[in-house]
């Protein structure tokens, strides 16, 4: 299996999970649907796979393909976090985290100039104005400088300036043990529930507020527990069902929880690859 194709199977093994709110096999969403995501990731696996390109010019190249293929942003969160991941994964390294943290330190500011680029085209929602290293000005700093400022709003920038802690302390540890207890699909819902029932949801907090992105953890922390108490998941299908449709009546997308289970899901095949190569 290439990089390419890890990434493939991780997004295409993330829209098969029943994930309240997001984007699923078992509903669209908020304007967007699984078709979407599909084309979205298709287009993406190239540039974002692409040996030897730098970070910033992956990130970029990445937005480019989805908003030319689906035009609307789909995936800037998936884009963000597994471009480094694809990068670290070249080499087969042993260790995918230390690989990354390396791939994070020899970033510079043209890629952070790549990537503000990318984040202005790809206009997420609740993007606002920073008063310091604006995506929309040209970048003075490396992009793990200038997610580090952000870390304490946004997720995914959290992960630059900690090392993708979530994904490696939070979402390969307890996917691990996720996947013995339960199938794939729904070891892939749990691990959902874990990072939306772990944190306020990033994308929730800058689009409804920080009372929404909280209520939303209290009930994802709720369904956790009924979750692992259950016999067989696939029971508690019409309450996930049901808490998805009322969550995007309401135009709720916890878009971080699910963009850091793709990261997990990528993360994970990485080092599958890298053990077999080995």
């Amino acid at each position: 299996m290439t990089i390419a194709a890890a990434f493939l199977a991780a997004c295409e093994a993330e829209l098969a999970a029943l994930k309240p709110g997001n984007v699923h096999v078992y509903a669209p969403g908020h304007g967007m649907t699984e078709a979407d995501f599909r084309r979205s990731a298709t287009a993406v696996a190239p540039g974002l796979c692409t040996t030897g390109a730098g970070l910033g010019r992956r990130v970029l190249d990445a937005v480019t393909a989805t908003r030319e293929v689906v035009g609307q942003n789909t995936n800037l969160g998936i884009i963000l976090l597994c471009a480094p991941l694809a990068m670290a994964a070249e080499s087969r390294p042993h260790d995918l985290r230390a690989a990354l943290c390396r791939t994070l330190a020899a970033s510079n500011v043209v890629d952070a100039s790549l990537a503000f680029q990318a984040i202005a085209l790809a206009a997420p929602g609740g993007l606002g104005d920073a008063a310091r290293h604006d995506v929309r000005a040209p970048a003075t700093v490396t992009l793990p400088e200038a997610m580090a400022l952000a870390a304490h709003r946004d997720r995914i920038a959290y992960q630059y300036a900690h090392d993708f802690a979530d994904v490696f302390e939070i979402g390969l540890r307890f996917f691990g043990a996720a996947r013995i207890r339960w199938a794939d699909a729904w070891a892939i819902a749990a691990l959902y529930l874990r990072f939306l029932a772990t944190f306020p949801d990033s994308h929730v907090q800058r689009r409804h507020g920080v009372a929404a992105a909280e209520a939303v953890q209290q009930e994802a922390r709720r369904m956790e527990a009924a979750y692992t108490a259950a016999a067989d998941p696939a029971a508690l299908q019409p309450e996930l069902l049901a808490w998805d449709a009322r969550l995007k009546a309401r135009g709720i997308n916890p878009g971080t929880s699910a963009d850091l289970t793709v990261a997990t899901l990528f993360a994970h095949k990485l080092e599958d690859l890298a053990g077999r190569a080995r």
